[in-house]
């Protein structure tokens, strides 16, 4: 039986960010790295693809490990995580896996080289083939060679990679030559190639030969690093490389300088004049009528993804942060459009995703999809913890639950469609808390039910609603102290 899909889409233990979606026969594949369930870095497990058939987005599946660090000829206790990779059908019809191996909160992980393993199969066991090299053999490291995007353009093997400064700190010539020992360190590139320009920093391409190793063409940027004066600026790439074909149109969409949003550029080209399209998805929605980052509606870090036509209706995928962390990312999915002109309008996080309506409101549905979660002020969390007290999802004991809501929490589930206009809301909270939970429907309260230290229990709000379709439903605390919440399970109501 199909079931409905939601946000995060694959099992709620799985974490697999930097997601790339492909179609390959009758199913959609997600290719990402793999976060450990509250880990303490990036990209701390091997590569585990998932899968689902186009006629059932709710069924996702995985056959267990496609391939382990330790499989790389570079692998060492110092670089033994596999970072964001990208799969394509070569011309022999086998599939190509491409990466970059890295260390510790990304120590090592710029060095290059980009790695290939290969398979006969998009979800088999990958081989390590071998790195990406010059016509003479030795290993191509132009540029920084990071978080690689490739794609099979009609018989050409193009690569796209690359990353910038982070969060957009183009520094002046000055200020690069104090900072050279740690960018030298970091990036694994010498003083004369961090001060040439353009510069190591930036987005590129290469085309491979039919090895689908060799370097055929050398590098050219396609994105410069220095945004001033360019339709770039305020959006410039970071990271995230990844790359479509859409209507003869060259996307290149990437995770841009503000860390926290995808964003788009287009060209006729494969290799030049891409122009600044504008922002695909915020996980925080920073962006939507006018929202700044202070404003954020969720934890915002580290994002990465792209986008795929499933069934006639495209679709943006990216990743959100949970544990307070940018360590532990989920899958999530959006739909979009893309108008006559090419461009894509922002689209809003939502918890239904993949489902294309709204989610019904009947039956049990896990507290952490909720889309929006914040306190008023959400931190930024890229590159690491945040140890303070702040609402969001956690896990304990083999459950996944919204931990740390009180008085200033809002937490939203969009969209809800209700069968009956009245009905029962059952929460299973624990709680430490003396006030009020309150339920709201599109901001309007609906109902309500006081609280007290009592530990973990079920407590049931009878609601009614003004309207039954898409409605975006808030759960909120008033008073002192703070609780958990696991559960939400919507009943009719007893006559």
């Amino acid at each position: 039986m199909k079931g409905q899909a939601y946000n995060p889409f694959l099992p709620l233990g799985v974490y697999i960010p930097d997601g790339e979606p492909h179609i390959f026969g009758d199913r959609i594949y997600l290719f990402g790295s793999h976060d450990n369930e509250g880990g303490e870095t990036f990209c701390e497990l091997d590569y585990e693809f998932f899968s689902a058939p186009l006629d059932d987005l709710s069924n996702w599946s995985s056959k267990g490990i496609n391939y382990s660090a330790r499989q790389d000829a570079l692998y060492s206790e110092k670089r033994p995580y596999l970072y964001a990779p990208d799969v394509v059908r070569g011309n022999d019809g086998k599939y190509y896996l491409y990466y970059c191996l890295a260390g510790n909160k990304g120590d090592g992980g710029y060095h290059g080289p980009i790695s290939v393993a290969v398979c006969d199969t998009p979800d088999g066991k990958y081989e390590y083939l071998g790195y990406v090299k010059n016509q003479d053999g030795t290993e191509f490291n132009k540029f920084v060679c990071f978080d690689p995007a490739v794609m099979n353009d009609n018989g050409a093997i193009r690569l796209y990679y690359g990353t910038a400064m982070p969060l957009g700190m183009c520094l002046p010539k000055v200020c690069r030559k104090l900072a050279l020992p740690v960018f030298e360190k970091i990036y694994g590139k010498s003083k004369k190639e961090i001060l040439a320009e353009p510069g190591v920093w930036g987005a590129n391409m290469i085309t491979l030969c039919d090895d689908m190793l060799t370097v055929k063409d050398d590098a050219v940027r396609i994105i410069p690093e220095k945004t001033r004066g360019t339709d770039f600026k305020g959006h410039g790439f970071f990271e995230g490389s990844s790359v479509r074909k859409i209507n003869d149109i060259y996307y290149f969409i990437y995770s841009s300088q503000l860390n926290h949003e995808l964003c788009y550029a287009t060209s006729k080209y494969p290799d030049r004049d891409f122009k600044y399209g504008g922002t695909i998805v915020s996980a925080g929605d920073v962006g939507i009528n006018g929202r700044k980052e202070k404003d954020s509606l969720n934890t915002v870090g580290t994002t990465h993804g792209s986008i795929e036509c499933i069934n006639g209706q495209w679709y943006v995928f990216y990743h959100r942060l949970t544990h307070g962390s940018d360590y532990s990312r989920q899958a999530c999915a959006e739909p979009i459009k893309i108008e006559t002109d090419g461009s894509i309008k922002q689209a809003e996080v939502s918890s239904c995703g993949l489902n294309g309506k709204s989610l019904v409101a009947k039956g049990k549905y896990p507290s952490v999809i909720a889309c929006n979660i914040t306190n008023g002020r959400m931190p930024r969390v890229s590159n690491r913890k945040y140890n303070k007290p702040i609402p969001m999802v956690t896990h304990k004991n083999g459950e996944r639950y919204i931990a740390n809501i009180d008085g200033k929490t809002v937490i939203t589930y969009k969209w809800f469609d209700f069968e009956k206009r009245n009905g029962v809301l059952e929460l299973d909270v624990d709680s430490n808390a003396d006030g009020e939970i309150r339920a709201l429907a599109n901001g309007k309260a609906i109902a309500k039910k006081s609280v007290t230290p009592f530990g973990r229990k079920t407590i049931a709000l009878e609601y009614q609603v003004d309207a039954k379709e898409k409605q975006a439903l808030s759960i909120r605390f008033f008073g002192k102290g703070k609780l958990d919440l696991y559960s939400l399970n919507f009943k009719e109501k007893e006559q």
